[in-house]
């Protein structure tokens, strides 16, 4: 168009050669169109320069074509943790696969989950993905909203993705155990969330198929920050010195640990073997590179994507779950 008038969509459809209806079928993404109709329709929309009326749009689909991704923590652990960057970058692409619109909302606490239920609407979204949800926290489901959970929830009839926390943190044990160490210790997550009890068990579980005792004194309390990382290892080798490895529930806190080591005069992994989990690029860049359980970031996105996508097309679908393996990353800490 070259008169600074916005194409119409009945244009697109006598560009095409096909009704009104069957081209509205195509720019709506209906499956009930013949191939050479779709490319028909799509070459004249290329061509016009077509942009669907998104007001129109929603008033007849009753949806918005956005969806919400709640992370229930701070803006300051969300833009200082790998594992937040790299799973909102695998969600906004897979969200602008689905040509949806992404809406990002931090809410660390009860205040601003209920500031935010006023926009939680079917006015405003078509569903919610919510990431880190802690135990204290709930979040408003008055709306009815389609809901996928990025980690897994309190409630056990509700659609998650996660990773296998539990399966990955013994998979990091045996391998400390492996390499011949006895006295391992554990700087945790935290535990009102259910990635931290997770992987706590399985580095019970590990200790446990090695005939090793679990010792309340191997154990540090941690939040997954890099200061619980500093302050856990500095417990742990006052209470004991003898440890010879170190399980860090994610990787921040693994560094963490690694710089106190290193100023306690430490080798790792000479005297201490170190693992973390999450496989994060800052694990491998340290020295000594760090190992740890590899989680599946990108794949976590998609897999939340998608199966919010099932629950906004197919709500009264039976809900879903899906958790995800993870690997250890062998670095040259252990």
């Amino acid at each position: 168009m070259t008169d600074g008038r916005q194409p119409t969509l009945e244009e697109v459809a006598r560009l095409a050669g096909v009704g009104r209806g069957t081209a509205s079928r195509v720019v709506n993404g209906s499956e009930h169109v013949s191939p050479h109709t779709r490319e028909a329709v799509e070459h004249a929309v290329r061509e016009l320069g077509y942009v669907p009326n998104q007001a129109a749009r929603s008033l007849k689909t009753r949806r918005t074509d956005t969806v919400s991704l709640v992370i229930a923590e701070d803006e300051e652990r969300v833009f200082a943790e790998p594992f937040f960057a790299g799973l909102v970058r695998g969600i906004s692409r897979a969200v602008d696969a689905t040509s949806r619109r992404l809406v990002l909302s931090m809410v660390p606490d009860e205040s601003h989950l209920e500031r935010l239920g006023q926009f939680l609407t079917p006015q405003h979204v078509d569903g919610v993905m919510v990431v880190s949800l802690h135990d204290a926290l709930s979040l408003p489901q008055g709306a009815g909203l389609p809901i996928v959970y990025v980690g897994r929830p309190r409630d056990p009839l509700a659609c998650f993705v996660d990773v296998d926390n539990r399966g990955g943190a013994r998979r990091a044990v045996d391998h400390i155990v492996e390499r011949g160490r006895r006295t391992i210790a554990c700087i945790t997550g935290p535990q009102d969330m259910a990635s931290g009890r997770d992987r706590l068990d399985g580095y019970r579980d590990a200790l446990e198929a090695a005939g090793l005792p679990y010792d309340e004194d191997l154990v540090e309390p941690g939040d997954f920050s890099d200061a619980s990382g500093v302050s856990g290892a500095a417990a742990l080798l006052e209470r004991r010195p003898d440890l010879d490895a170190v399980f860090a529930a994610n990787d921040v806190m693994a560094l963490g640990a690694l710089r106190e080591l290193s100023r306690q005069g430490l080798d790792v992994p000479g005297d201490v073997a170190l693992v973390g989990f999450d496989g994060s690029a800052a694990a491998a860049a340290s020295t000594p590179a760090l190992t740890t359980v590899r989680q599946p970031l990108g794949d976590l996105g998609a897999t939340a994507v998608d199966l919010l996508a099932r629950r906004i097309e197919h709500p009264d679908d039976e809900r879903t779950s899906v958790i995800l393996p993870a690997e250890l990353q062998l670095g040259e800490s252990s």
